[in-house]
């Protein structure tokens, strides 16, 4: 495994913050480091499905947003192999959603993980288990 330091977490979270999907979802990366990512985004109308409510698909991208932070939070290279998503309860429009991810089982290999996403009053409007594959290339950030 490799060795993580507060430079790294520093240039992980400048990458996060460049991604294009991050800057349309305006997702925001709160919290970062092996195995655990909190990451928050405001709903609004552009993430609009076609009731007025929060897409599904913006819900997912937070919540693989704080997947890919916790997995990849170990300094090796991690990709999703599986993600099983259950919706809980209608985000509002407006509303602060957090996502907030545990590892549940890190091997050599593969990886468990539990991110749940609320809502700015504590409720629960999604959850999801998700798998990963680690690799065992460093993250390296020119």
């Amino acid at each position: 495994m490799t060795k993580v330091d507060e430079a790294f977490f520093d240039a992980f979270r400048q990458r996060v913050a460049a991604q294009e999907i991050s800057r349309f979802f305006q997702l925001e990366l709160e919290d970062v480091g092996p195995g655990r990512a909190r990451v928050s985004m405001v709903s609004r109308p552009e993430v609009a499905n076609i009731m007025d409510m929060v897409h599904g698909s913006a819900i997912f991208a937070l919540i693989d947003e704080a997947f890919q932070a916790a997995v990849n939070g170990h300094g090796t290279v991690a990709v999703a192999l599986n993600m099983n998503l259950t919706f809980h309860a209608a985000a509002r429009m407006g509303d602060r959603l957090t996502a907030q991810t545990q590892e549940l089982h890190a091997g050599r290999r593969t990886a468990t993980y539990f991110i749940e996403v609320t809502d700015s009053r504590g409720g629960l409007i999604a959850s999801c288990q998700a798998l990963a594959y680690r690799k065992d290339t460093p993250w390296e950030f020119a």
